[in-house]
């Protein structure tokens, strides 16, 4: 396929739409930027796109709790639509906001694949940093597993966080066991030299030091770092010390592989 189609959807307090549409536009996509009214309204929007995301942000200010509202409108008025989109082999990617909106649709981790499931079944969530504040600091991260399309399972990247909800817990022993032996990680908080630790290393606390979580599929990822935020070298916080300091950030990888995806299988 050459034309790699994709939408952002946006909503009020969604702030890193843009930033996101850029990033997929880098990567060979054709990028759109929808309003979940929009979408709401035409569903059919979604049957021409190969990739969906849920930026960053504070969706509806995250009034009632982080990405409750959005998922609350994409589980009444989009469940089957989306779980059709997923069975189709399509992909769906959720970014630190988007990642609680996932959580919240049951999206992600998807250990029950139908579409009743959404919204149902909570196997994990994710809830105040153990710091107790807003954390703003880039982190490194350790590919969990080799089937997620988006990443690549050898490579340690580089992003920057900033949440002030974004420890994940999972429901129970059981359950965290299962999402770490079944390749469910997508990616772990680690130092620069690959090793996990305590904070800073995992800035908020989650369980097993997992910073995002993918689907049965493989084709869904919710993560609570921000590859948009680092698509461009000159975006790196020592910018000036490195050594080439021209091309391509980190976060790249994350959209240049979903594009390559697509236009391998589709």
């Amino acid at each position: 396929m050459d034309n790699v189609k994709a939408i952002v959807l946006r909503a009020a307090g969604i702030n890193c739409d843009l930033e996101t549409e850029q990033a997929l536009r880098l990567a060979g996509a054709e990028a759109e930027r929808i309003h979940i009214n929009r979408l709401m309204a035409e569903p059919a929007l979604l049957d021409g796109v190969q990739i969906l995301v849920f930026p960053g942000g504070f969706s509806y200010g995250d009034d009632v709790a982080a990405g409750k509202i959005l998922a609350n409108q994409v589980v009444h008025h989009l469940r089957d639509i989306l779980h059709r989109f997923v069975e189709q082999g399509k992909l769906v990617l959720g970014i630190c906001n988007g990642f609680q909106v996932l959580i919240k649709t049951g999206l992600v981790p998807g250990l029950r694949s139908d579409a009743a499931a959404l919204a149902t079944d909570y196997p994990a969530t994710l809830t105040d940093n153990d710091c107790g504040r807003f954390e703003d600091r880039w982190i490194y991260l350790q590919p969990g597993t080799e089937r997620c399309v988006f990443l690549e399972p050898n490579r340690r990247i580089f992003l920057p966080i900033a949440h002030g909800e974004g420890k994940i817990v999972a429901r129970d022993p059981l359950t965290l066991a299962r999402l770490r032996d079944e390749g469910y990680v997508a990616f772990r908080y680690v130092d620069a030299d690959g090793c996990r630790g305590a904070f800073p290393v995992n800035p908020n606390g989650s369980d097993d030091d997992i910073a995002a979580l993918t689907d049965p599929t493989g084709r869904v990822l919710g993560m609570m770092p921000h590859p948009e935020r680092f698509v461009r070298l000159t975006q790196h916080p020592h910018w000036t010390r490195l050594k080439e300091r021209e091309g391509f950030g980190d976060g790249m990888t994350i959209f240049n592989n979903a594009v390559k995806y697509v236009r391998e299988h589709f």
